[in-house]
């Protein structure tokens, strides 16, 4: 028997993670890379240069995979659907992966299934969205472009009929949601197979810098257990209602009168995952492995009270790598998962995970290492 050979369509670092995950299985990677810079096309064995987009390029790079995967959720549904009508395994597929692409379906699905979430629809002109306003006690509100966005990109804090112009220019619906007055963010990540068992993570705090994941806590600190119960279980139904392969992140808010609403839905391996690596048995990476080859799923329980994933943006120090000295000497236990990529100034380019049994210890470490990496402080 030989093993198979997992197609993942982009190259980012969710794919050079990936990889990482399926080496110890013996489990081949192809990777479909917009470029051979990519962060994982620096690594991966076997790397096609190419346009996810163009459906003959898709064809021709499934040729030889045994199933289909993805770093990111742009490729088109039209695409996915033609590779699974071909006999290629799509996983997660696209009548599933459709939720992750476009905002408005994603509401309207979570709507149907009963899963609470702020009041929304989609809107029309700047005139509609203060309408919307209007409906929902008053400006401000948040306006959403339904595809395209991440990491802040494609949302606007909207505060007057004036401000709703610029998401009406990208040409695609704009989604209006209520400004939600939530005490944090929350994450519930789950995997699931496609013979339906599922697992599901602690659920985790995941703090915002501008509209970027800066530090993720695992488990969230002081999160009632009834809560947090609920989470999962919304997270591992959501799964199974939209048909879900491979890893789920639903993004939450927890409201200050003790509620959670969806926020959004992520179909891969994602940046509230990534203390996983460390602080958990089986981590995100290699649980998405197995459940898009439809093999038993890993214990995904914490291996420490308390796991703290910081990630390491770029600055104005481009060479990290002689942060490596200090942080590693300072803190053996430290672990660091750069990308390969080039620093810029706001680009997610590492990560670093510490763990114990001190919250206020663990989390010190870990922004004290992101931090000195990217050269904000240097003591």
């Amino acid at each position: 028997m030989t093993f198979p050979v997992v197609g993942m369509v982009g190259g980012g670092q969710l794919a050079r993670m990936t990889h990482e995950a399926g080496i110890p299985l013996g489990i081949r990677f192809k990777l479909l890379s917009d470029t051979p810079q990519d962060s994982a096309a620096l690594v991966a064995g076997e790397v096609v240069v190419g346009d996810y987009r163009d459906l003959d390029t898709l064809r021709d790079f499934a040729r030889g995979c045994d199933v289909i995967t993805f770093d990111h959720e742009h490729v088109p549904t039209g695409h996915l659907r033609a590779l699974e009508s071909e006999g290629v395994p799509v996983r997660p597929g696209p009548d599933a992966l459709v939720h992750a692409q476009d905002k408005g379906v994603m509401r309207a699905r979570l709507d149907a299934v009963g899963a609470p979430g702020p009041r929304h629809r989609i809107v029309a002109d700047p005139a509609d969205a203060a309408a919307f306003a209007a409906e929902v006690g008053g400006f401000p509100v948040i306006l959403k472009t339904v595809r395209g966005g991440y990491d802040g990109k494609g949302v606007w804090f909207v505060r007057s009929e004036e401000d709703a112009a610029p998401p009406f220019r990208a040409g695609v619906p704009v989604l209006a949601e209520e400004k939600v007055a939530f005490r944090r963010e929350l994450a519930a990540n789950v995997v699931r197979s496609p013979h339906g068992q599922a697992v599901a993570y602690p659920v985790v705090e995941s703090r915002q810098v501008g509209g970027v994941c800066d530090t993720v806590i695992a488990p969230a600190p002081d999160l009632d257990g009834e809560l947090a119960g609920q989470a999962q279980q919304l997270a591992l139904r959501i799964a199974q209602e939209l048909g879900v392969v491979g890893h789920l992140a639903v993004e939450l808010f927890e409201t200050a009168d003790g509620r959670i609403l969806v926020n959004e839905l992520a179909m891969r391996p994602h940046n509230s995952g990534h203390w996983t690596q460390d602080g958990a048995v089986t981590s995100q990476f290699a649980n998405h492995v197995r459940a898009v080859l439809d093999l038993p799923l890993g214990d995904p329980r914490p291996r420490a009270a308390w796991t703290v994933m910081a990630n390491v943006l770029g600055g104005d120090y481009p060479d990290m790598y002689q942060g490596y000295l200090h942080c590693m000497a300072r803190d053996p236990q430290l672990k660091i998962h750069m990308y390969g990529k080039d620093v810029k100034p706001g680009r997610k380019v590492g990560h670093v995970n510490t763990y114990g049994d001190d919250l206020d210890d663990v989390l010190a470490r870990a922004r004290h290492a992101a931090d000195y990496l990217r050269g904000t402080i240097t003591e």
